[in-house]
Order: C-alpha cells, then sequence, then structure tokens
C-alpha cells in the first residue's frame, strides 16, 4: 500500500484518480448525488447510534453513576478523533496507490484507489475501521457495563461508519460470486474478470 495525502477534496469527481472501466463493467445502484447520498447515510448513522444507545442504557441504567457524563462526553470526544485513523485503515486494505482527500470544514476525509479488489476485500476494507473504533469498544463496553467511556465511543464510531454499511450492502445485494469491485470517481463498480491481466 502507498498512502498520497491529495489534501482538500474540490467537489470535482473528474479531479479524482480513475482508469478506463474494465469490459463489461456494471455500476452499483447507488446515489449519484453525493449530497442524496450524505443525507441517507446521516439517516442510517442516526438509527444505528439510537439503536445501540438504547440497547447500552437498557444494560447500563444499573451500573450509571453521575460521574460517568464525563466519561460519555470524552468516548463522543475521541469518536471525533478517530475520523483519521478510520481512514488509514481503509487505506491498509489496498495493495496499490490509495489517494486521502479531506474537506474538515465539512466533516469529509475518505480514501479512494483504483486497484479491482475480491468482494470479500472490498467487504473487509468498507468494516475494518468500524470494527475496530465501534464493534470492538462497543462489546467491550456491554460486557463491562462500567466502562461508559468505551460504550459511548462505540456507539458514535459505529454510527459514523453508515456510509460503510451503505456499501457493504449494496456488494452483498449486488455482486455476484467471483466478481471483481473497483472505485471510479465517486461510484463503485464491478465486473466479471476474463483473463488473468483483469485479475
Amino acid at each position: 500500500m502507498k498512502l498520497h495525502f491529495m489534501g482538500k477534496y474540490d467537489q470535482n469527481p473528474d479531479s479524482l484518480p480513475h482508469n478506463e472501466h474494465f469490459p463489461g463493467a456494471v455500476k452499483y445502484k447507488e446515489p449519484d448525488d453525493l449530497k442524496k447520498f450524505a443525507i441517507l447515510a446521516n439517516v442510517i448513522a442516526f438509527v444505528i447510534s439510537a439503536v445501540l444507545a438504547v440497547f447500552a442504557v437498557i444494560r447500563c441504567l444499573d451500573y450509571f453513576e453521575l460521574k460517568d457524563f464525563t466519561s460519555i462526553s470524552l468516548g463522543c470526544f475521541v469518536s471525533v478523533l478517530t475520523l483519521f485513523p478510520h481512514e488509514l485503515l481503509h487505506a491498509v486494505c489496498f495493495k496499490k496507490d490509495v489517494y486521502f482527500y479531506t474537506d474538515f470544514a465539512k466533516g469529509i476525509a475518505f480514501v479512494t484507489g483504483t486497484e479491482p479488489m475480491s468482494k470479500g476485500r472490498f467487504i473487509l476494507m468498507s468494516l475494518l475501521p468500524n470494527i475496530v473504533f465501534g464493534f470492538i469498544p462497543y462489546i467491550i463496553g456491554l460486557i463491562f457495563p462500567n466502562q461508559m467511556f468505551l460504550i459511548s465511543l462505540g456507539v458514535m464510531a459505529t454510527g459514523m461508519g453508515a456510509g460503510d454499511y451503505f456499501n457493504i450492502f449494496n456488494t452483498l445485494t449486488q455482486v455476484p460470486k467471483g466478481a471483481k469491485v473497483y472505485m471510479h470517481k465517486t461510484n463503485t463498480y464491478w465486473y466479471i474478470p476474463q483473463d488473468e491481466n483483469d485479475l
């Protein structure tokens, strides 16, 4: 993996690294408009966070003390700080060049690359940061319900991966077995490799 820091994203999809499409490439059924995608992701994030928070309250209510507000607040704050390392965990799943873009004023950071991936590796790439910063702290917090910091970090960080879950859902429901997945500008495509040069 070779990481390239590209700076602020200029909102022009054509400026993102991209190659020619593979023969027979099929575009994911996903929003073309990034604003619509952002709205959808925010709705998904709210629902996920709300559901996790409800389970956490049920599990931890008997252990809660007023002093835990500090731990909860700290967990929420730290979840925001995971924005950068979240993208780095996506990046480590690439074998070749990967490009890091930001627009912190809009709360945007993302990585992209042009290499094709297996269906499984694409799902792992999408899910890895949410496992590390979301699921693991949340589960540990439920096991040890006095760890309010881990619970709040897990709730917030898991919700922040809403866009990733949308990609995973699309991959599981749209990409056939044996296909390769690749990113092209702001969209995702799959194709069936025809020969070794397409792998």
